[in-house]
């Protein structure tokens, strides 16, 4: 059996021994015997001891020849084992040189530098550089990087890397060769290569202070039309980071390559962004609103962590969420003000609901800030990013918008240059603003969502209304007893129509404002307000204004009273989906799959298409039932095929109650108008394709006809492919499916939507048609795209299937992740996760998916990844 990593403690972080000021690389790149040439100037650490010698990282590395202030070492002057290089004697300063030769094409990890079509692409992060050259890969040594590239001029014209492009000149055998210099220290994960057959689309951007950056997006020929959108994100993104937070791009030119093979989104290299190409390429034939909209986002994410990021770094990567959950709270904000700021904040809680909530409640549960690990690549989670993003927007929730902008200030103003902590950041807070913040550090240590149980009491004779709140936060592995945590608990209290009522404590002279925020620090809080007129109806956590659970007993009534009056649009949405998920629930404990939708729902879900005054984008999001996911996680000893049916049931009652209303919302949106990409358009598309999914539970003639003119007169993907998924679900479909996979089989990533949609597909057979698509010709187990759109879709989206009483599903499921794991074990441990909730499923399912973790587990050369994901989860049973 596999034998699992020692663990690395955050406690047991110590300085490096040695520094590196500056670093000069050389490529001679070869498809399968790439030369590194490697100068480093080295010094020891200050508190180093004379006696200690220099470690180096280096996986899959062929050594050549290493050299020590100009001259060879003896092969007794240094050791070469255990991935690392051992130098015993090192004087206080020194120039080391090493060359290794390195295997690209045969790199199938896609960590350090691969082939991608015939292409080179580097990946650093978290260990990748250690897989080019030896170094100290560790992400608080930061060295000045020069690279110089030589390459052949016909197969790779396109050299580039981090920083200024300083040289370029041809040599013999019809090369050429290309230098960069980066002016701006960084550790060797940020390091960036890249060499291929590309094109470019060019743009630029005027800084407040009147520099001029270029602006260039590097793409596989033929694809530069779907680039458009990803440079005018960079555009508003530069805008956007200089208004708020006053942050200007440092660099004369700043690049994005998009490639096809790519283990995660994107990747922020100093001045040279790779990124997976769905998060590049888009135009309204063959992306979705949900396509340019991640687009945005992800661009303007990468770009942002040029500050939170690069520039000041994490010291170690224990402090993950320092970059991560910073700028993916960046991110969200920019996003926020590029549309609706209500929508945004409403799509981002339902994934944190969905599988940070999940995470914080399974085996791999783990504090925003860890305190140990084996593989570093497991800890890119939902946690991390965020959760780690909601601790931050807690920061600016607590401090007020000014508040945090001035800590953002001290903090780049101290650490500018630095590989810092996740303390550091919280210290730039407290004395920007002289705040306490001491108890508000549990959130970087206590793992698991703390739990809010809310009772109220109104006295009507003395018109008081008392809310008591008391917090609890359930054990997590290895954290048993938690300490109370710092929350932020926004509310606001209704009258009986639906009016805001003044918030007076006891204790104030005065009302101050009809929605605050409280701040909860002890077990047991209470507050007492004062000159309440009526028995209210309080808003509660408005604006998820903490990542927790909030318990209320609220009545049917109460919530369609707030669905329909609340003035905070997360509350109204909350309470639709509060009152969607207790009934849901309470038929699944019944066995309740054909029921009628009670009137009060159904008229309350009417209102809601009648509402004139209401985005259509919050509509849909408000019309739309809880996910069988989040249902999931609300039950214990699940019975996942009964769930299904009794969310389908009440989607198909529903649809029958509302058909009049969703049809003449339907044809009142298909107005035929030519595609835009805005808010108002987004939202309307958004509103149209809700009531279409549900006029497709239908059957009947008229819907078959809505769903077949959609599909084949929508002149946009976003249009086409809702018709498609629901037509996917139906008898008469099949054609539809065969169709799109005909017209569009030589587009990569539309033909990545087409197997995900088809592997997520309730009908009979899922299975069956996943493993005949796994020899279609689009598809490659060596592409993470195609892998997360086929095996990870079934896995993780196909709830019914996944979890057929026969097993077969785990058993597929296991079957791939040991395949994976030979070729990208990053990419195996990450779908090995669809294994963490074993525990809550019903017995017999419960048996059988403990079956194959333990299989996984015993599988002979296991990599460390997978192995401590399965194990993990395994652990969860004992």
């Amino acid at each position: 059996m596999p034998q699992p990593r020692q663990a690395i403690r955050r406690l047991d972080y110590t300085a490096p021994a040695y520094l590196i000021d500056c670093v000069d690389l050389t490529f001679e790149l070869d498809d399968t015997a790439t030369r590194v040439a490697s100068r480093l100037v080295i010094q020891r650490n200050a508190e180093t001891k004379a006696d200690t010698p220099l470690v180096l990282h280096g996986e899959s590395l062929s050594l050549a020849s290493i050299k020590l202030d100009g001259v060879p070492l003896a092969a007794d002057a240094f050791t070469h084992a255990d991935d690392t290089l051992t130098i015993p004697a090192m004087p206080d300063t020194a120039i080391l040189e090493i060359v290794t030769l390195i295997n690209p094409q045969a790199n199938t990890e896609l960590s350090g530098l691969y082939q991608s079509s015939g292409n080179f692409i580097t990946q650093c992060e978290a260990e990748g550089f250690r897989r080019i050259s030896f170094y100290l890969d560790r992400p608080d040594v930061m060295a000045k990087f020069t690279t110089t590239i030589i390459a052949d001029k016909a197969k790779y014209p396109v050299l580039l890397s981090n920083g200024n492009r300083v040289g370029e000149g041809t040599l013999d055998k019809n090369r050429h060769w290309v230098k960069w210099v980066d002016p701006f220290k960084k550790p060797a994960y940020l390091f960036a290569l890249v060499a291929g057959r590309f094109v470019s689309l060019a743009g630029n951007h005027t800084t407040r202070s009147g520099r001029q950056v270029a602006i260039e997006i590097y793409v596989e020929p033929g694809n530069v039309d779907r680039c458009h959108h990803a440079l005018a994100a960079v555009q508003k993104a530069m805008a956007w980071d200089e208004q708020r937070f006053g942050l200007e791009y440092d660099l004369d030119t700043y690049m994005i390559v998009a490639t096809s093979d790519f283990n995660m989104g994107a990747m922020e290299n100093k001045g040279l962004n790779v990124f997976n190409s769905k998060y590049v390429l888009a135009k309204p034939e063959t992306a979705t609103d949900a396509d340019f909209d991640g687009i945005d986002s992800v661009v303007a994410h990468e770009y942002f962590h040029n500050w939170t990021g690069n520039r000041v770094t994490c010291r170690d990567w224990f402090q993950l969420s320092l970059k991560e959950g910073l700028t993916v709270y960046r991110d969200q904000e920019f996003s926020s003000d590029l549309g609706s700021r209500a929508v945004q904040r409403i799509q981002n809680v339902r994934g944190l609901r969905e599988y940070q909530f999940a995470e914080d409640a399974g085996p791999q549960a783990h504090p925003v800030r860890p305190d140990e690990y084996q593989e570093i690549n497991n800890f890119y989670t939902w946690t991390v990013y965020e959760k780690g993003s909601e601790v931050v927007r807690m920061y600016a929730t607590l401090l007020g918008i000014d508040g945090f902008r001035r800590g953002m200030d001290l903090y780049f103003k101290r650490h500018d240059g630095q590989a810092v902590t996740c303390d550091d950041f919280r210290t730039a807070m407290v004395d920007a603003n002289n705040a306490d913040l001491a108890q508000f550090a549990r959130w970087y240590s206590q793992a698991g969502t703390p739990v809010l149980d809310v009772e109220g009491v109104y006295d009507d004779a003395a018109q008081t209304y008392t809310l008591t709140v008391t917090q609890s936060c359930p054990a997590t592995p290895g954290q048993d007893v938690k300490l109370p945590f710092h929350i932020p608990l926004a509310l606001g209290l209704l009258d009986r129509r639906g009016q805001e009522l003044p918030l007076q404590l006891a204790d104030e002279a005065e009302a101050i404002g009809n929605s605050r925020v409280f701040e909860l620090r002890q077990p047991v809080e209470t507050f007492r307000f004062v000159n309440v007129p009526c028995h209210p109806v309080p808003s509660l956590l408005r604006d998820f204004s903490a990542p927790v659970k909030l318990v209320y007993p609220y009545s049917d009534d109460d919530l369609i009273f707030l669905m329909a009056h609340d003035n905070d649009a997360f509350a109204r949405w909350e309470a639709a989906n509060q009152y969607a998920t207790q009934l849901l629930l309470a038929r699944y404990r019944a066995g309740e799959t054909d029921t009628p939708a009670p009137e009060k729902f159904v008229a309350a879900m009417a209102a809601v298409l009648a509402n004139p005054q209401l985005d259509p984008a919050l509509a849909a999001l408000m019309l739309t039932l809880p996910s069988e996911a989040a249902l999931f996680e609300a039950l214990s000893d699940v019975d996942p095929q009964k769930l299904c049916a009794v969310r389908q049931g009440l989607k198909e009652a529903l649809a029958r109650s509302l058909r009049a209303q969703l049809l003449a919302t339907y044809q009142k949106l298909n107005d035929g108008a030519p595609y835009r990409y805005d808010g108002a358009a987004v939202a309307a598309r958004a509103l149209k394709n809700v009531c279409l999914d549900y006029l497709g539970e239908l059957d009947e003639p008229l819907t078959a006809e809505l769903l077949a003119s959609q599909y084949r007169h929508a002149d946009n993907m976003t249009d086409r492919l809702a018709a498609l998924k629901v037509l996917a679900q139906r008898d008469d479909g099949e054609p539809f499916v065969d169709d799109f996979g005909k017209v569009w089989q030589d587009d990569a990533l539309v033909m990545d939507k087409w197997f995900a949609l088809q592997a997520s597909c309730s009908r009979p057979g899922a299975l069956s048609t996943v493993q005949a698509l796994m020899n279609h010709h689009a598809f490659s187990l060596k592409n993470p795209n195609k892998v997360r759109a086929l095996i990870g879709a079934f896995c993780q989206q196909n709830l019914a299937h996944f979890h057929a009483l026969d097993g077969y599903g785990y058993a597929f499921a296991a079957d791939r992740i040991i395949e994976l794991d030979k070729l990208n074990p990053q990419i195996a441990a990450r779908l090995a996760s669809c294994f963490n909730r074993w525990t809550r499923l019903e017995p017999q399912r419960r048996a059988l998916m403990r079956a194959e973790l333990e299989r996984i587990s015993r599988e002979p050369g296991l990599s460390g990844d997978t192995f401590e994901i399965a194990s993990k989860a395994l652990s969860a049973g004992t």
